[in-house]
């Protein structure tokens, strides 16, 4: 007889509910969530490792032309993270996850068959970057998902946990790039297509066998109102837009920066790509190791003081490439200038991916701290926190990514104008400062004005405390 796989009363703060099974379920729920995820992050993450199979000289495209293209990708699965959160309480976790996963074969063709016929105009490869995107939502949905499944103490380890593995999925995605360039040629990439589509499979079949649906409140449109209603969640989403929105942004751009500045160094197209690709896995791979690193920081630590000494970092980072862009000028880039790109890349990806897990760990903290002000039962201030922590992870997941898009255009235009991405990185920079002030002044900065602490707040909206009521 098959198992049913929907929960019913789940309750992760129940010690002898967890002791007795519930840490076993949700273990299980977590890991295939994390396999669909890592999945989907790496086809929304494809058309990062298709533009390196794209010489000019065949497909007509310029470097500003391949930026569009990322940040079209980006966008995309940006926009679509509010309502793939809202889709796991509609349709439920597993059944959800099932979807997700399968209906990103459309697109994985949909390369496959464009990039085997050269000369297509450029909204064709646009749409096909559209098209990825979807493999963005997937993000949301998942970390609304495995969000109801542990408790609060877990929270930071759970959730850096399951985006950090499914941030893998860009340097996954990159290194077999990487093996179809070495092996066939920068003009073959239907075997990184191939590979994805066997994958898609497997994380579709894992998760109808192994995940659950849970019957439990977890976010809905009253949340979202609720949520986009909150001064912490925008607050929050802005903080995203710096790491999470570098994560994504970078990891499109990275490859094509460093092809760029190849060629600037006089490579052939064949030897740029190659080189390129055997550099640019390392960052996203590095920030999406460091991101479970960051949720377990900000546990311990707490998340607004890790955060901003991630955006400390990240100021210290991108002077190193605002120096190197400025040495080396129009000229060709010495082994020191590319060095010192390969460095200050690298620096932005470890720390975005602290700065992506501590942000998150944020979300619960402040979440739960405001739940105790509310004159309620325990109830209804769990089920508060729970949905509003679910409603502004789908948020500030959806601005966050916007970031991306932002870092591609702002290096679109910054090549376009000079031919160097020296103006992005003084714009990405001033940006830290700004997101470091902020950090600074309402979630470390002691005394909190107001008798606000650290993390807390007062404020709840009284409308979606009666709704559980």
């Amino acid at each position: 007889m098959a198992r049913s796989h929907t929960i019913t009363e789940w309750d992760p703060e129940n010690r002898q509910q967890w002791e007795a099974g519930g840490e076993r379920i949700a273990k299980r729920n977590l890991l295939w969530s994390v396999v669909a995820e890592h999945v989907g992050f790496s086809v929304w993450s494809l058309w990062s490792v298709m533009v390196l199979f794209m010489p000019q000289d065949v497909y007509g495209l310029s470097t500003a032309d391949k930026f569009l293209i990322g940040a079209t990708a980006t966008l995309v699965g940006s926009c679509l993270r509010i309502p793939y959160t809202l889709a796991t309480a509609r349709f439920g976790g597993r059944n959800w996850t099932i979807f997700s996963a399968v209906v990103l074969a459309v697109p994985v063709v949909a390369t496959l068959v464009i990039l085997a016929n050269p000369g297509q105009p450029l909204w064709t490869y646009l749409t096909c970057a559209a098209l990825t995107g979807f493999g963005g939502g997937n993000f949301a949905s998942s970390m609304t998902n495995i969000n109801a499944f542990f408790p609060q103490r877990l929270k930071g380890w759970a959730l850096g946990l399951n985006a950090g593995g499914g941030n893998i999925g860009v340097p996954a995605v990159q290194l077999v790039g990487l093996l179809v360039i070495a092996a066939a040629g920068n003009r073959e990439p239907y075997w990184v297509c191939a590979v994805y589509l066997v994958l898609l499979a497997a994380a579709g079949i894992g998760a109808a066998l192994y995940m659950d649906n849970l019957q439990v409140p977890t976010v809905d449109t009253a949340a979202m109102r609720a949520a986009a209603r909150d001064r912490d969640t925008w607050i929050v989403s802005l903080l995203y837009i710096g790491t999470f929105g570098s994560f994504i942004g970078f990891s499109f751009a990275f490859g094509q920066v460093l092809q760029a500045t190849f060629r600037a160094g006089g490579e052939t197209a064949a030897q740029a790509s190659l080189h390129a690709a055997q550099i640019a896995f390392l960052g996203p791979l590095l920030g999406s190791l460091s991101r479970v690193y960051g949720g377990k920081l900000a546990d311990r630590l707490g998340g607004g003081r890790v955060t901003l000494s991630v955006f400390a970092g990240m100021i210290a980072a991108g002077g190193v490439l605002i120096a190197a862009a400025t040495t080396a000028g129009s000229a060709a880039p010495s082994g020191a200038v590319m060095a010192a790109y390969v460095l200050g890349f690298i620096a932005l990806f470890l720390l975005s991916g602290l700065g992506n897990g501590s942000v998150y760990k944020m979300i619960p903290s402040i979440f739960e701290a405001k739940s105790r002000s509310i004159d309620a039962d325990e109830a209804t201030r769990t089920h508060y926190s729970r949905a509003m922590s679910g409603a502004v992870i789908g948020i500030a997941g959806a601005i966050g990514g916007l970031g991306g898009v932002g870092i591609n255009l702002v290096l679109r235009a910054s090549y376009q104008a000079h031919g160097t991405a020296t103006i992005a990185f003084w714009v990405f920079g001033a940006f830290y400062v700004l997101a470091a002030f902020v950090t600074w002044k309402v979630y470390v900065r002691t005394p909190a004005p107001s008798g606000r602490g650290t993390l807390e707040g007062t404020h709840h909206d009284d409308a979606l405390v009666a709704d559980t009521r």
